[in-house]
């Protein structure tokens, strides 16, 4: 039976298609379309020549034995192969070709996109929003020829997607799904904020600068705690930018949310009292360093700015150091302290 091989084997090359894997694919798709056929013999195999762009249905007949007292079922034997390529075979033949290249193709082009999309995890890129009236639970983001997700929930609280705008994503996932690669990307991720700093501040890419910690509560407010590797830097400084041009490009991109760049400190006090700016505490007393929890006490002035609306200043402070904080009244603390009271003290869960 004729078959255009030369062509199915020219288009596996454009596509990436190992010709052998073809090869092999559709002998087997043809032994199947050949095994549905009236009086298909159940020992078959298929053969391609290349050359002459055929193919051909080798069978064998399978030749009863009579059982015997020692052997009550006895396995047939076959018998010598022969040509049982069906005469009208070739529309079977074609459409069984048809869906077994389709097939491949799919899968070496599903190949080539996880292949290209595998390095991305954990890194920046950039896609443009896609709308989709059948799916009201994803943002579809076209990264070139391949369509990513972001899942509701990845996405930012009170964000909303427009179609045609360029929009930057943080790679949380990339697997193999029932339709092909899927790609999940998000905009509420931490690392998000981690990843747009390293485009604009030169000093996190020289290592001059790192990022120790991100708290974040998308869509309102971020803290990053860092710390210089170089003498003479000023790691705060170095994000913020001139004009704080820096961190307002970075606050651009998250749609203006808020950011409190904070000093990184390998002492607990320090870093507690750091990761509640803007508010400025006057001091910070560590209660347990194996439970990890500290009061910061702040001026009566400044408690609503430590503690924050419905309590996200306090919270992300928590979340940033790791620690559990309560804030209370310096002067409250100071009178206390005058009278030899001892205070009952209330920690922001991390």
């Amino acid at each position: 039976m004729e078959l255009d091989l030369a062509d199915i084997r020219e288009l596996a090359v454009q596509n990436g298609v190992d010709p052998e894997k073809l090869n092999s694919a559709l002998e087997e798709a043809l032994l199947l379309a050949y095994l549905k056929t009236p009086g298909a013999q159940q020992h078959a195999r298929v053969v391609l020549d290349e050359r002459a762009g055929t193919f051909t249905v080798w069978a064998r007949k399978a030749i009863p034995q009579e059982p015997t007292e020692d052997n009550p079922h006895p396995a047939p034997l076959l018998g010598e192969e022969y040509d049982d390529t069906p005469h009208d075979f070739g529309r079977q033949a074609a459409m069984a070709a048809r869906q077994i290249i389709r097939q491949v193709f799919r899968q070496a082009a599903d190949e080539k996109v996880f292949g290209a999309f595998a390095g991305q995890k954990g890194k920046l890129i950039s896609g443009i929003v896609q709308q989709d009236d059948e799916d009201d639970y994803n943002v579809h983001i076209r990264v070139g020829d391949v369509e990513a997700l972001l899942p509701k929930r990845e996405q930012v609280p009170g964000e909303h997607y427009r179609h045609g705008q360029r929009l930057r994503v943080y790679v949380v996932s990339v697997n193999r799904g029932l339709k092909g690669p899927e790609i999940v990307v998000s905009r509420s991720h931490p690392e998000l904020v981690r990843l747009l700093f390293e485009r604009e501040v030169p000093e996190l890419t020289s290592g001059a600068v790192s990022i120790m910690a991100i708290s974040r509560e998308a869509g309102a407010r971020s803290k990053v705690a860092v710390r210089a590797n170089q003498n003479g830097v000023n790691p705060k400084g170095a994000l913020i930018g001139p004009a704080g041009q820096r961190v307002r490009a970075v606050m651009d991109n998250l749609g203006g949310e808020k950011i409190d760049i904070v000093d990184w400190s390998k002492d607990p006090a320090k870093f507690v009292a750091a990761a509640l700016s803007p508010a400025h505490a006057t001091s910070v007393e560590v209660v347990s360093l194996k439970n990890e929890t500290a009061i910061a006490f702040v001026p009566d002035s400044q408690l609503s700015l430590a503690i924050g609306k419905e309590g996200q200043n306090a919270r992300l402070a928590a979340k940033l150091t790791g620690w559990k904080i309560g804030v209370e009244s310096a002067e409250k603390h100071a009178a206390q302290l005058a009278q030899g009271e001892t205070a009952h003290h209330d920690f922001s869960q991390r």
